[in-house]
C-alpha cells in the first residue's frame, strides 16, 4: 500500500487499524509503531467492540471472501501460496481498475477513478493551503 501511495505522490498522514498486537505497542519496542513514528504517520485505532468503526474494511473483507476466495478455492486446487497470491493480485487489479462500485464514495466509478478524482480535489484545496512549496512536488 505505501509504495502505491508514494508512486501517486499522496502522503499517508494517518492509518486506521484494529487493536491487534501486530499493530499496537510502544514505538521503541514495536516495529510497526516505530515505522509510523519515523514517517510521521498518525495511528488511529478502532473503538473496542465497534466493528462499524472500520465498516468499509469489514465490507471489503466480505466482498473478497464472496467474490474471490470462495469461487477460486472451489474452482482450482492451489499448489502454492504464490499461485494463490497471483490470482488474488489479478482479482484485486480487476476490483480496483475495472469493476465499478456503488455507494456514496464511488458513485458508479472504479476505486482507481475515485482515488484519482479525489487526488485532483486534494491537490487543488489542501496542498495550496498546507504546502506553499507545492511547485517543488509538481516539478519532481
Amino acid at each position: 500500500m505505501l509504495p502505491f501511495y508514494e508512486a501517486e505522490e499522496l502522503p499517508v498522514l494517518r492509518i486506521l487499524t484494529d487493536r491487534g498486537t501486530e499493530y499496537c505497542g510502544k514505538a521503541e519496542q514495536h516495529d510497526y509503531q516505530l515505522y509510523l513514528a519515523i514517517n510521521e504517520i498518525e495511528h488511529t485505532k478502532t473503538k473496542v467492540r465497534h466493528p462499524q468503526t472500520n465498516g468499509i474494511c469489514e465490507r471489503f473483507h466480505k466482498t473478497i471472501l464472496r467474490e474471490f476466495y470462495q469461487p477460486a478455492l472451489r474452482r482450482k486446487l492451489y499448489g502454492s501460496i504464490e499461485e494463490l497470491q497471483q490470482d488474488l493480485d489479478d482479482w484485486l487489479n480487476h476490483y480496483n481498475t475495472e469493476r465499478t462500485h456503488q455507494g456514496k464514495k464511488c458513485c458508479a466509478r472504479t476505486p482507481m477513478e475515485t482515488l484519482l478524482d479525489g487526488k485532483k480535489i486534494w491537490m487543488e484545496k489542501f496542498v495550496n493551503v498546507a504546502w506553499p512549496d507545492r511547485h517543488l512536488l509538481e516539478n519532481r
